[in-house]
């Protein structure tokens, strides 16, 4: 075997790990997540629990459904779009243009962190499917996504946009 071969397998196994969304370390009952802070350059920061989540999901409820590749596997979410609750929190804006400079960054309890802009959320179709989610497939999310979970449906690739174990939300102006 060529000696280049072992270190090969060594570091594709590394970069395999490294690539997941969320390494999972233990027992992930540990991230699960059961409240959700909207926070930062908002009018009104909000910590909502699971039945404060549920009562929005009755009032701008939203679903989406993900097809998988190659299984054909697909999974309906339902939750509430994440620029009806950045519109509840009331991003603060001194004027039109002031919103263009700010950005939304979801974070996991694990920390991992995805960010979008303004223009996604509130400009672009993108928005009808950035989906905080509460339910899959009809039933409450596992240990597994944490009992509140965020994914961007209609990204290219579903995966670096999906918190699993959904924390806290973040609203920054990224210039003054």
């Amino acid at each position: 075997m060529s000696p280049l071969r072992p270190l090969t397998l060594l570091l594709a196994l590394c970069l395999s790990s490294s690539l997941q969304a969320h390494p999972v370390v233990g027992d992930p009952a540990r991230y699960v997540s059961t409240t959700l802070a909207v926070q930062g350059a908002v009018e009104q920061a909000q910590t909502l629990d699971l039945p404060a989540l549920r009562q929005l999901v009755q009032q701008h409820p939203a679903s989406v459904t993900l097809k998988r590749q190659p299984d054909g596997v697909s999974s309906t979410l339902r939750g509430v779009r994440l620029r009806d609750l950045l519109a509840q929190a009331r991003i603060v804006s001194k004027d039109h243009n002031d919103v263009k400079k700010t950005i939304i960054i979801a974070t996991a309890s694990d920390g991992y962190a995805v960010v979008f802009s303004w223009s996604e959320l509130f400009n672009s179709a993108l928005s009808e499917d950035v989906l905080v989610y509460l339910e899959k497939d009809g039933a409450a999310l596992g240990d597994d996504e944490g009992r509140i979970a965020l994914i961007s449906a209609q990204d290219l690739r579903t995966g670096p946009r999906h918190v699993k174990w959904l924390q806290r939300i973040d609203v920054k102006k990224v210039v003054e």
